[in-house]
């Protein structure tokens, strides 16, 4: 049975170290007592390592919004995977505002992932359909693009550590989340082609759901049978919100 995975994205929040120190204090007092879920919370490279001591060491896991694919170099504003070793258990890659703002292609996530993997960091490997291609009944293609390319360069799923996130860019941050039965669709598809890839690995794969989570919305994420976690913004701020989203993983845990 797969553990489920909720990770909150702070994206560029705080804009403090307080509030920061605050909220990873609350986020680890649920993460410890609920243990059927695994909590991830990814501030911004700046704070990792204050979060990383002051709230690191109970269940709660600390994880980077992204990674450089190498070790060093002229990478100006960048972090290399060495620099994450020993704060971060969890890297988030190919974020759909990475690949809109920041230009990472398709062929940049798949060296990222394979990257992390290789230097022991679980990537969060994230893919979604933009509202065009939604509306062009691309979203199968563009699913089954992405997906191969994340996980390309890996030699096997297997015991890789990988997590995928199915956000879809038109459900990040607008409130028009995706419906349970939509997001199942596309979860099956991507276990099916981990299946093709590698059928040992497939199944121990964790899938979330990423796109205008809330306490009110998550219960039905969890109850489907290939959700096993969220990829949380907005509402992982929220102490109180994340943590409600946090419960209803582990109740729907139980339920299964």
């Amino acid at each position: 049975m797969r553990t489920p995975v909720i990770a909150g994205n702070w994206k560029m929040n705080p804009t403090s170290l307080a509030d920061a120190m605050q909220l990873a204090l609350s986020c680890r007092e649920t993460a410890d007592r609920l243990p059927t879920v695994t909590t991830v919370i990814c501030p911004p490279a700046i704070w990792l390592a204050e979060v990383r001591r002051v709230a690191g060491g109970g269940r709660l896991q600390i994880g980077a919004q992204t990674m450089h694919f190498e070790e060093k170099g002229a990478f100006t504003g960048e972090t290399s995977p060495l620099m994450l070793a020993g704060v971060a258990e969890y890297v988030i890659i190919g974020h759909s505002e990475r690949r809109q703002y920041d230009g990472e292609t398709d062929e940049r996530v798949g060296r990222k992932v394979a990257s992390a993997v290789a230097h022991g960091l679980r990537p969060v490997a994230a893919v979604g359909e933009r509202a065009d291609e939604r509306h062009a009944g691309a979203t199968v293609a563009v699913i089954d693009r992405q997906v191969r390319a994340a996980v390309g360069g890996l030699e096997r799923i297997a015991r890789s550590g990988l997590v995928i996130a199915y956000e879809p860019v038109w459900a990040i941050g607008t409130g028009d989340a995706a419906s349970g039965e939509d997001v199942q669709s596309v979860a099956s598809q991507i276990r099916t082609i981990l299946r093709e890839l590698d059928p040992e690995g497939a199944d121990e794969v964790p899938i979330q759901y990423g796109g205008s989570v809330t306490p009110d919305n998550a219960a039905e994420y969890f109850s489907q049978p290939d959700i096993d976690g969220a990829l949380v913004g907005g509402a992982c701020l929220k102490a109180d919100a994340f943590a409600a989203i946090l419960e209803a993983a582990a109740g729907g845990r139980r339920a299964s």
